[in-house]
């Protein structure tokens, strides 16, 4: 049977599975923080959601997702990344836009629904930034590393988070850094120093800072399978600065 969740608590069991997976102390202030809410609409979200026993909740301990919580958490996760593919598969949002229509109607998506959409677009194993689309029931998502902790000689597939600040945006755009774009580590300079990456056969240089805010997978990008749905239009990049909620 399908777990039927609120707007508010869905967003809440993906900020808390995102704070808890950085190593953050998940207490209500930080879930508060993350989404933008009062400290006092935390705590209510969050007492609603012990009463499901989807988080475990103790004073001065913070919050806890249970079990049923986490399997929540990331099936939410797995809908938003869904939608935001077929936001830019086949309605044609540039991956720095589907993000923010994904949350406006996600919510109210039946279940149903949402897997003839994942069936309708090939089963994609990524979402438009990047990041991976996890299996159904799964309780864990696969964590992908950041570009700086590869080394000379590893390839790699770019994934950019949708919080990146639309000014870094433009510049990853004039380097030729996109989300699914292969990178291959040529140098990396001692004492925190820069990369060169060859990307699309030219030497670029990424500064370490840089490339700490950009996430990697070290499996070959997937190919185009036959019978996908075609992108019918592209649009241009926006560079609203977005939260990639998911």
């Amino acid at each position: 049977m399908e777990l039927v969740l609120s707007k508010s608590e869905r967003e809440a069991l993906k900020a808390l599975y995102r704070l808890t997976k950085a190593g953050t102390d998940a207490h209500t202030g930080a879930l508060a923080d993350s989404l933008g809410i009062s400290p006092g609409t935390a705590t209510t979200t969050v007492k609603r959601l012990a009463d499901r026993a989807l988080v475990d909740h103790r004073p001065y301990r913070g919050v806890e997702l249970t079990v049923l919580g986490r399997r929540a958490a990331v099936a939410a996760i797995r809908r938003h990344r869904i939608v935001e593919r077929f936001l830019s598969d086949m309605l044609g949002y540039a991956w720095n836009e589907a993000d923010r229509f994904a949350g406006s109607f996600e919510h109210d998506l039946p279940q149903e629904v949402e897997e003839r959409l994942y069936v309708a677009l090939d089963r994609p194993a990524t979402c438009p930034h990047g990041f991976p689309i996890p299996e159904a029931q799964e309780g864990e998502i696969d964590e992908l590393p950041v570009l700086y902790a590869l080394e000379p000689g590893d390839v790699a597939t770019v994934a950019v988070p949708g919080s990146t600040d639309p000014e870094v945006i433009a510049f990853l755009a004039t380097l030729g850094l996109r989300p699914g774009v292969t990178v291959e580590v040529r140098e990396k300079h001692p004492f925190d120093g820069p990369m060169v990456l060859r990307v699309a056969g030219e030497d670029r240089t990424v500064g370490e800072k840089l490339a700490r805010q950009l996430f990697v997978s070290k499996e070959p990008a997937p190919a185009e399978r036959a019978g996908s749905p075609a992108r019918k239009r592209e649009r241009p990049e926006r560079s609203d600065r977005r939260e990639h909620s998911a």
